[in-house]
C-alpha cells in the first residue's frame, strides 16, 4: 500500500472519527457550561437541618459525619460566607445557612452519555493525556493532508490559503481582544 496525502488523510480521520465527535461534543457543551453542565445534574432536592454548635469552630469533620450519617458518606465540607457546604460520596451536596443549618440536600448524577462523554476532556489519567496528545498530532497531519490533497482553482495554492488565513485570523483576534 503507498502512503499518499489523501490516503493518510483519509485513514487517520476514519481511525480518530469517534474521538473527533466525542471531543467536539464535550467541547461545545464546556463552551456553554455556564448555561448547562450535564456533569452535575441534580434530579432531587430535600431539605435538611443540621444542628450547628454556637461555636462554628466545632464544625469538624467527626461533628458532621456523626450528624448526617442518613445522607450519605462524608466526603469535606467548608464554611464560606456565613454558608456551609457538605459534600458525600456519589455527587450528593448539602447547602446550608452556617448558622441556622437549614438548607437542602441535592442529588445529582451525570447526563447519560454527554456526561460521561465530558470526562475525556477533564481526565488526567496518564494513558489518556498520552493517547489525546497523539490525537492531537493525528489532527495536525489531518489539517495538513487535507490541505494538500486538492488541486487547481479550489486548491491551496488558489483559494485554500485565503480561507486558511482567514480561518486563522477569528482565533488570533479573539487571544488579542479578550484575552
Amino acid at each position: 500500500m503507498k502512503i499518499t496525502n489523501r490516503s493518510l488523510h483519509r485513514d487517520l480521520a476514519y481511525f480518530y472519527v469517534g474521538l473527533i465527535i466525542a471531543f467536539s461534543f464535550s467541547g461545545i457543551i464546556l463552551n456553554h457550561r455556564q448555561d448547562w453542565y450535564p456533569m452535575d445534574y441534580t434530579y432531587e432536592n430535600k431539605p435538611f437541618e443540621l444542628n450547628i454548635p454556637a461555636d462554628n469552630g466545632q464544625l469538624t469533620k467527626e461533628y458532621i459525619t456523626e450528624r448526617t450519617k442518613e445522607i450519605g458518606k462524608y466526603d469535606g465540607h467548608r464554611v464560606r460566607n456565613g454558608k456551609i457546604r457538605v459534600y458525600f460520596k456519589d455527587n450528593i451536596i448539602f447547602d446550608a445557612d452556617a448558622k441556622t443549618g437549614k438548607g437542602t440536600v441535592e442529588y445529582k448524577r451525570k447526563v447519560p452519555i454527554v456526561g460521561h462523554s465530558m470526562y475525556l476532556h477533564k481526565s488526567t489519567n496518564s494513558f489518556w493525556i498520552w493517547y489525546s496528545d497523539i490525537f492531537g498530532i493525528a489532527m495536525l497531519v489531518i489539517a495538513i493532508t487535507g490541505v494538500l490533497i486538492p488541486l487547481g482553482k479550489k486548491g491551496f495554492k488558489g483559494r485554500g490559503w485565503k480561507l486558511a488565513v482567514a480561518g486563522m485570523l477569528f482565533p488570533l483576534l479573539f487571544l488579542f481582544l479578550f484575552a
